[in-house]
């Protein structure tokens, strides 16, 4: 005679409410930049190469770009500061991925926190990385002579703008980082897809110089007219078509690429 084996139902999973996520979220994101501490080189990524970026051009092709290392200053700098804000969100792939493939997510996900939390941190966290970034890059370009055109105003307008763009762009990240099998590959795709992006741009070279079967893309490439809604703000000039159009792009990106990653996310855990 066998003894019959129970099992008790399982005890259906408590329903958290928004200010916990939210909290969960702030916890997750505070966990990803702590890690800089143990890993520098994951700050550095973010500092060291726009910084080069801005020196060497500035210096070796500034004065047979723009007539001089100051003017062409003025004018690259917006620019390089999209293009840095692209490849960073290259870094939210690239550790969504780490966790993935080490496991880390699936422990997240078992702890009893909101299921949005642990991809909500990553993105929270990398956000406050390219405040930083944005921040470095404007603290040399005064160092070097840059000046601001509209004063605080332009500059916190230009923070948000750039931010919400780099928010929805990170979405194309996050589905290439769970797409991939390993974190590598992400860092392909950014130099695949952004390298060409940004130099068919005008980020370093004004449209008006470039051939004029180039030009017609030029002026549609939304980082053409993200770099201009940020010359607009942090410079001077039209701002309100160029950052209406940029908010556009970030909206369709957003609303492409937020529910594929979502969707391929759910698939692999």
């Amino acid at each position: 005679m066998t003894a019959a084996t129970v099992t008790a139902p399982l005890a259906p999973a408590r329903r958290l409410g928004v200010g916990a996520g939210v909290r969960h979220t702030l916890t997750l994101a505070w966990r990803s930049l702590v890690q800089i501490k143990h890993n520098p080189m994951e700050l550095l990524d973010l500092s060291i190469q726009p910084v080069m970026f801005v020196l060497l051009f500035t210096y070796v092709f500034g004065t047979a770009i723009s007539g001089s290392p100051g003017e062409y200053l003025t004018f690259a700098l917006p620019g390089i500061i999209v293009q840095n804000a692209l490849f960073a969100t290259m870094t939210t792939g690239f550790g969504l991925n780490n966790d993935l493939t080490k496991g880390v997510f699936d422990r997240l996900r078992a702890l009893p926190i909101a299921r949005w939390a642990p991809l909500a941190g990553r993105i929270l966290a990398d956000t406050v990385k390219q405040a930083w970034s944005v921040s470095l890059l404007i603290g040399v370009g005064a160092i070097l002579g840059f000046r601001l055109g509209n004063g605080v105003l332009g500059l916190l307008g230009a923070f948000a703008l750039l931010l919400a763009f780099s928010l929805a762009a990170a979405w194309i990240s996050v589905l290439v980082g769970v797409l991939v099998s390993e974190p590598d590959k992400v860092q392909i795709f950014g130099f695949t897809v952004i390298f060409p992006l940004t130099f068919t741009s005008n980020v370093f070279v004004p449209t008006d110089r470039m051939p004029g079967w180039l030009q017609h893309w030029v002026e549609v490439n939304p980082v053409t007219i993200l770099a201009d809604a940020l010359r607009g703000l942090l410079v001077g000039g039209p701002v309100v078509g160029p950052a209406i159009q940029a908010m556009i792009w970030a909206v369709a990106l957003a609303a492409v690429f937020a529910p594929l990653a979502v969707r391929a996310l759910r698939r692999r855990v």
